[in-house]
């Protein structure tokens, strides 16, 4: 592979530096016009795009591909986006702890064991990266609100160790799995990127917050990012191979399949006395799969040299805990033994994406609906528990 050595990409971006910025008229080659990591500065985005240009032809005139340091990777939304990248052509490396992945999730990918507040374990895996995909935070609201500490020590903390480490050895492109938390109970829907960022709760504040360090990285560094603002994903791989496991569970689709397999009591309705059409809240369901391709959508925009960016991704579309219910039970052919209860504080009615600024930067767009968030996720149960019945 052409770009599978960052020592290669770096020489390339030196080279091209000397040849083209440094030594043009009044670029002052002499006159100390690096900054403290050896880029031009004012220039760096120009001099990438075009190393990128060169590094990304190898003698056989094809287009070669990078390397991705997928953190979290062994997790839900990390494994599916990794099996994307592998799909592309692009060499992944996946980078986990476990605390919450699951080793099986990560089969048939290179598995480095380690922790984002670990630097010396990411100083050992980061120089073979040209990018990272950062999936690793603990993503629980309610938990997040009676343990903050937990939130703040992994997300932020680790964040930062995560983007020091990164900054250290060079690598300054990372695509972020970010929330529609970030604005807390907006004013208005459907959600676009301009609204106030407002979060509600300490998981909301962690994502923010890492947004904001990433925009400062930016600006003092170069560090280019993605910040993908995913609204409620759901669903899991075509195969059934993988697919989302959570312990506890908390999320609507898996829990009412479960119900209505007889694995689980009742499903809790949380409110039927919304401002919706059925009573029921209303939320943005996109599939996995779809969130990976913007993933890949995401990387392809930072290594052609372009600016950093955050958009929501979400199908635009929303779906009531009503409408939800009526999909598993088509898809399972059972009934969902259901309990009305009252709301939940904090739960706003509708939350729904704009995905237009996806679409028009990204040229991205989900291509899955409702019933194949849960027809996808049923198959994944089912083949779950018939390998567990052998």
């Amino acid at each position: 592979m052409c770009m599978h050595s960052h020592a290669r990409q770096k020489l390339f971006d030196s080279v091209l530096c000397t040849m083209f910025l440094c030594s043009s008229p009044g670029s002052g080659i002499n006159s100390g016009n690096h900054d403290s990591h050896g880029n031009c500065c004012g220039r760096r985005r120009s001099t990438l795009a075009l190393s990128q240009a060169v590094a990304a032809k190898h003698a056989d005139g094809k287009e070669k591909f990078v390397v991705v340091l997928v953190i979290g990777g062994a997790g839900y939304i990390g494994s599916h986006a990794a099996r994307a990248l592998k799909s592309a052509g692009h060499e992944v490396i996946i980078f986990d702890n476990l605390s919450t992945g699951y080793e099986f999730l990560a089969a048939g990918f290179e598995l480095v064991k380690g922790d984002v507040l670990d630097p010396a374990a990411l100083a050992r895996v980061l120089p073979r990266a040209d990018a990272i995909m950062h999936f690793a935070a603990y993503a629980y609201v309610g938990e997040s609100v009676t343990n903050p500490k937990k939130y703040f020590h992994n997300n932020v903390e680790g964040g930062l160790s995560l983007l020091n480490a990164a900054l250290d050895a060079g690598v300054k492109r990372i695509i972020f799995s970010s929330s529609c938390a970030v604005y807390g109970e907006p004013a208005k829907v459907p959600i676009e990127e301009n609204i106030p960022r407002q979060p509600v709760n300490p998981y909301g504040v962690s994502k923010l917050f890492f947004e904001q360090a990433l925009e400062a990285y930016d600006r003092a560094y170069g560090f280019r990012f993605a910040s993908l603002r995913y609204f409620n994903a759901a669903g899991a791989d075509d195969s059934g191979e993988i697919g989302e496991l959570h312990e506890p569970e908390t999320h609507l689709i898996p829990l009412a399949l479960r119900t209505a397999a007889g694995l689980g009591p009742e499903l809790q309705v949380f409110g039927s006395d919304y401002p919706t059409p059925d009573g029921t809240c209303v939320r943005d369901y996109i599939h996995v799969n779809d969130l990976a391709s913007a993933h890949l959508k995401a990387l392809d925009h930072l290594a052609a040299g372009r600016d950093s960016f955050a958009v929501n991704v979400g199908t635009g579309t929303g779906a009531s805990v009503q409408e939800v219910i009526t999909a598993v039970e088509e898809a399972t052919g059972k009934r969902v033994p259901r309990k009305m209860v009252p709301r939940r504080p904090g739960d706003p009615p509708i939350l729904v994406a704009n995905p237009a600024k996806a679409q028009g930067l990204l040229q991205w767009k989900a291509t899955r609906g409702l019933r194949d968030v849960v027809r996808t996720a049923w198959n994944w149960m089912e083949r779950r528990r018939e390998t567990a019945a052998r």
